[in-house]
C-alpha cells in the first residue's frame, strides 16, 4: 500500500535531485529519506529512482507516480481540512426527522440556537411519526429521530442512544359551549357518550385503550393526522378530543377549550440517534439544542 508520507518524500527527491537535499527540505535526516524511498519502491513493486553518482533520476514508473502524487496529496489535504471543519462544527450536516407537533414547537427553537452557535452546520428536516421515524434512523435515512412513546408502549430502543427531552401530558379538548368547558379536570369516563375526533394512528390507539380502561369504547366520528383539523372540528362542535399539550401549543384553539384529563395520560418525548452518530460533533450539538429547547417548552 502506497502511503501519503512516502509520496511527499518522492516529490521532494524529484524536485531537489538528491536524498540529502530532500532531507533538508523535509526537515529530516538523509537515512530517513532513503528508508522511506525503499519502502515506497517495495510497495510499488518496481524501481522508482535511478541513482547515478550523487544525482537521482526518476524511472518511468517514478515519473508516473510523481505526476499522480500532486493530485493525491492535494485531495488528501482537502479531505483533512473538511474533516477538521466538521469536527470543529465549522461545517457538517444533520438529517432530522420529527413528528409534526415536535416540528412546530421544539425544533424551531433548537435549530435557531444551533444556527446562531454554529452557522456552518446545516440541518434538514422531514416529518414522520414513530415507529416510521425510528425505522428511518435504523435504515440510515436520518441522523436524529424526534419520537415519543406512551407509558407501557413497549417501544424497543435498546440499540439506540435515547436522549429524554420532556414528558408531554394529554389534555382534553371540548367546544366552548360544552357542558364541561369550564371544568378544571375531567374524568375520561365523563366523555363516554360524546362523538370523538381522533388524531394520529398511535394517539388513536392510545385513546381507545384509555377509554376502554374507563369502561367504554369511544365513538370516533372523525380521524385525522392534522392537529389544526382536530381543533377545528372540535371548535365547530362536532366532537371532543384529547391531544398532547405540544400539539395544542402549536395550534390556536379557536372555539375550543382545553381541560385536564383524569387519570393523567402522558407520553415521553425523546431524541434518538445511533451510538456511532452520537459521537459526531454536529449530531451531539443538535441533541444538546433539542434538550435546551425542551426545558423552555
Amino acid at each position: 500500500m502506497i502511503e501519503a508520507r512516502h509520496l511527499r518524500v518522492l516529490r521532494a527527491v524529484a524536485a531537489t535531485g538528491s536524498f540529502s537535499a530532500a532531507a533538508r527540505e523535509l526537515g529530516c535526516t538523509q537515512p530517513a529519506v532513503s528508508q522511506q524511498m525503499k519502502a515506497l519502491e517495495a510497495s510499488a513493486g518496481t524501481p522508482l529512482l535511478i541513482r547515478t553518482g550523487r544525482e537521482m533520476r526518476l524511472t518511468q514508473a517514478g515519473e508516473a507516480l510523481v505526476r499522480h502524487a500532486a493530485g493525491i496529496l492535494a485531495g488528501l489535504t482537502a479531505a483533512e481540512e473538511e474533516v477538521a471543519a466538521i469536527a470543529g462544527l465549522r461545517a457538517g450536516r444533520v438529517r432530522l426527522v420529527s413528528f409534526p407537533s415536535g416540528s412546530s414547537t421544539l425544533v424551531p427553537t433548537a435549530l435557531a440556537a444551533l444556527r446562531a452557535a454554529h452557522p456552518g452546520t446545516r440541518v434538514s428536516l422531514v416529518e414522520a411519526e414513530p415507529p416510521r421515524s425510528v425505522e428511518m434512523l435504523r435504515e440510515g435515512d436520518c441522523d436524529i429521530a424526534l419520537a415519543f412513546r406512551y407509558a407501557g408502549g413497549g417501544a424497543e430502543w435498546d440499540d439506540l442512544v435515547v436522549r429524554p427531552l420532556l414528558t408531554d401530558r394529554l389534555v382534553g379538548l371540548v367546544p366552548e359551549g360544552h357542558r364541561l368547558a369550564g371544568a378544571d379536570a375531567v374524568a375520561i369516563g365523563e366523555l363516554a357518550g360524546e362523538p370523538w375526533i381522533a388524531g394520529c394512528p398511535r394517539c388513536r390507539r392510545q385513546l381507545v385503550e384509555v377509554c376502554e380502561d374507563a369502561g367504554f369504547t369511544p365513538r370516533i366520528d372523525f380521524a385525522t393526522d392534522d392537529y389544526p383539523a382536530v381543533v377545528g372540528l372540535v371548535g365547530a362542535g362536532l366532537g371532543v378530543a384529547v391531544l398532547p399539550e405540544l400539539a395544542v401549543e402549536s395550534v390556536r384553539p379557536r372555539g375550543a377549550r382545553t381541560v385536564a384529563v383524569e387519570p393523567p395520560v402522558e407520553r415521553e418525548i425523546v431524541a434518538l440517534t445511533l451510538p456511532d452518530l452520537a459521537q459526531v460533533p454536529a449530531v451531539a450539538a443538535t441533541l444538546d439544542r433539542l434538550a435546551e429547547a425542551a426545558t423552555r417548552a
